[in-house]
């Protein structure tokens, strides 16, 4: 499939999916969706009245109490229903990314001891990594605070007027684990097998990394082993190209699921915070192809040009994760040395996720302001640092963003129920993040590769 086929047959799965989610919204899912609606506005009514009420061993405490379990019930019956209908379309989504899935971890270690191998020298893979994570802790930064500034200037919590909830309601989101024990589980690996199962790139990075130095310390015995990954890597590529056709149908499938079952109301009720927080990933996009710039010239829009369509996988899917073969293969093909792009790129998956990162600070704040909860800015810049720390031990967590802004929230003493409000617009939201996320890997990729010199025209003439 050539290539500009792929973007606009992944184009037209976009529109075709929101087109046949409605119509299967309207026509099918109608009578559960209006029964979670009901359920949903009876739980936030008894959710009000219980706050108010101070003694918990009266009659009408429990009665509530009873009542709210009841409603909790049908709201789970309703929603296991609408998911069984949903399922022949998330069914074509699911087995791309389980494809994908089955590529990512084999692809990250054969390339990168490849990459780390062909670099030889410990001092030299220092110095790109020190070059790499100067990048993307300074692009962290920079979305985070991004996030931090718009959510100030927009205020879009701040028109909600929530009241406090009781301690006792939630949601069923993990909160993150903030302690140093649990990142360090997170990034050493204690079994290579088992970082491969997991599809734990960090840690395979970590194993890859010792892999590729040791190969090309050995000298003429680690030859056999690079010639090996090498071959390995361009089998699992023609793999990739193969895993690739199936891209607009998980795109159709996954959007088709969205627009199902949230509808296009929800784009109304939400619209304001929506286009709020997708004005700010655009300006975040213009950021990151403004850096890149100052070091790549002009061909920072053929960069971008060359990886559309994996922005498109990513935005389609809701996870970056699912563009990653074809980046790394538009990455090698714009130029970039395959021994920078095989440690970047990885990286990247678990450092420098600027999309989820301007997102954290842009909902834990929202969240804050619908409660009414003034937060200084000193506090605010404390939990840009929490967020800039905890987001890093959890790459690969389902709904991660959520996951690490309900554990930093109530560091702050911010109702953890506040991500209620989210929970339904995320999926939507993840698309842009996804995206975003794309983005800032490849730039920064691209950006390494040109520091260190590794990097040549696509007609083969050196530019560095």
């Amino acid at each position: 499939m050539a290539k500009n086929k792929l973007t606009l047959f992944i184009f037209i799965a976009l529109v075709a999916g929101v087109i046949a989610g409605y119509i299967y919204n309207v026509t099918v899912l109608k009578p559960y969706n209006t029964r979670l609606s009901n359920a949903e506005t009876t739980i936030k009514t008894l959710d009000n009245a219980i706050v108010l009420i101070k003694d918990t061993t009266t009659t009408n405490y429990k009665a509530l109490k009873t009542q709210r379990a009841i409603q909790v019930k049908a709201r789970k019956e309703s929603d296991t229903i609408r998911e069984d209908k949903l399922e022949g379309f998330s069914i074509l989504s699911d087995i791309f990314l389980r494809l994908i899935k089955m590529i990512v971890a084999p692809l990250v270690f054969t390339t990168l001891v490849v990459g780390v191998a062909k670099v030889g020298d410990i001092n030299a893979v220092g110095r790109i990594g020190g070059k790499t994570m100067l990048w993307f802790i300074s692009a962290t930064l920079i979305s985070l605070l991004l996030g931090m500034v718009l959510v100030n200037l927009y205020q879009p919590g701040s028109h909600m007027h929530i009241p406090l909830p009781d301690s006792h309601l939630g949601t069923d989101i993990k909160k993150s684990a903030l302690s140093l024990r649990e990142f360090v589980n997170h990034v050493v690996p204690k079994s290579f097998i088992e970082s491969m199962a997991n599809n734990e790139i960090l840690q395979i990075v970590v194993f890859a990394i010792f892999f590729g130095v040791a190969t090309a310390a050995v000298g003429e015995q680690g030859k056999v082993v690079i010639k090996a990954m090498d071959a390995i890597a361009h089998v699992i590529m023609k793999i990739t190209g193969y895993v690739m056709k199936l891209a607009p149908l998980a795109v159709f499938g996954a959007i088709t699921a969205i627009v199902a079952k949230q509808g296009l109301g929800i784009l109304s009720t939400y619209a304001i915070f929506i286009g709020e927080f997708y004005s700010g990933l655009l300006l975040l996009w213009l950021i990151i192809i403004l850096a890149g710039y100052f070091v790549l010239k002009n061909r920072v829009f053929t960069l971008v040009n060359r990886i559309k369509d994996a922005m498109l996988i990513a935005f389609g899917t809701s996870t970056s994760e699912a563009a990653y073969p074809r980046v790394l293969i538009e990455l090698e093909r714009f130029g970039c040395k395959d021994k920078i792009v095989s440690f970047v790129l990885p990286l990247g998956y678990s450092f420098n996720l600027d999309g989820s990162m301007m997102y954290m600070t842009f909902a834990s704040l929202f969240i804050a302001q619908a409660y009414g909860i003034h937060l200084s800015t000193a506090q605010q810049f404390t939990m840009l640092l929490i967020l800039m720390l905890t987001s890093k031990g959890v790459a690969g967590v389902p709904r991660a963003s959520l996951v690490v802004i309900a554990g930093t929230i109530a560091t702050f003493n911010i109702p953890e129920a506040g991500l209620a409000l989210l929970i339904g617009i995320d999926p939507l939201l993840d698309m842009g993040r996804s995206a975003t996320n794309v983005l800032g890997n490849a730039m920064a990729t691209a950006v390494v590769s040109k520091w260190e010199g590794e990097m040549v025209e696509v007609d083969g003439g050196l530019i560095s």
